[in-house]
C-alpha cells in the first residue's frame, strides 16, 4: 500500500488521537507546519512533518522527565 505524502486534518487528529480543534490549533501556532491546497484552503500536512513533530514531542518528553527530581521520575 502506498502511504500518503499528506494528510488531512482529520487524518493528523485520527494519528494523535485528538479532537479536530486541538489539530487546527497546533497547525494555527505554527507547532505543526502545514499549508493550505486547492481553492477552498484546505490544510494538509506533510506525513514527514507529522513525524518529525511526533518525535520532538518524544524529545520534549525525555527532557521533562530528565528535569524531574529523581522521586518524582520515578512516578511518572
Amino acid at each position: 500500500m502506498v502511504e500518503k505524502r499528506f494528510l488531512t486534518l482529520a487524518d493528523v487528529g485520527e494519528v494523535l488521537n485528538i479532537s479536530s480543534s486541538q489539530t487546527y490549533a497546533l497547525v494555527r501556532s505554527g507547532e505543526l507546519p502545514a499549508i493550505q491546497v486547492g481553492g477552498r484552503g484546505q490544510w494538509r500536512v506533510e506525513s514527514a512533518k507529522l513525524e518529525e513533530y511526533i518525535a520532538g514531542a518524544y524529545r520534549k518528553a525525555a527532557e521533562a522527565r530528565a528535569a524531574l527530581p529523581q522521586d518524582e521520575a520515578a512516578d511518572v
